[in-house]
């Protein structure tokens, strides 16, 4: 039976673990500007997966997302054995490292949003002098159809 609060708990604490050892403890100078974001951990405990991301060096810098993953990759065992030792539990899950897309995505949306709001203020602006086409009242009323 899973238990999914216990997963939780342990992806919250693996991430905590994995962004300590990477601030701390190994030393390569690629993974200066990994993020770790999230953490998920599958329901029988043995896989976790640690989403991240990467700053650039300055506002207008490309990250370089080829070299934290490769940074990530060759600091897999090391921070396998970080997290398993600051662990209690029986097996160390197995550390999958993945890009976190969500702030790219939010970021396109926020555009999004920002694009259709300045739009919904055109047509206000325009809305407020407008005319109806046609009569002022184009339904028909009782009085009219009496003459």
């Amino acid at each position: 039976m899973v238990d999914h609060a216990r997963a939780a708990r342990l992806a919250k604490r693996i991430q905590e673990i994995v962004a300590s050892a990477i601030e701390l403890q190994i030393k390569d100078r690629r993974l200066e500007m990994v993020t770790v974001t999230d953490a998920r951990v599958t329901g029988d405990l043995h896989d976790a997966t640690v989403f991240y991301t990467v700053r650039g060096h300055d506002i207008e810098a490309e990250p370089d997302y080829d070299q934290a993953e490769e940074a990530l990759k060759r600091a897999k065992g090391q921070l396998r054995k970080i997290v398993g030792d600051q662990l209690s539990v029986r097996f160390t899950p197995t550390l999958t490292f993945e890009l976190d897309t969500v702030p790219e995505a939010s970021a396109h949306m926020e555009e999004l949003l920002a694009r259709a709001r300045a739009r919904d203020e055109e047509l206000a602006k325009l809305k407020e002098n407008a005319q109806p086409a046609g009569e002022a009242n184009p339904y028909k009323t009782s009085d009219e159809d009496e003459a």
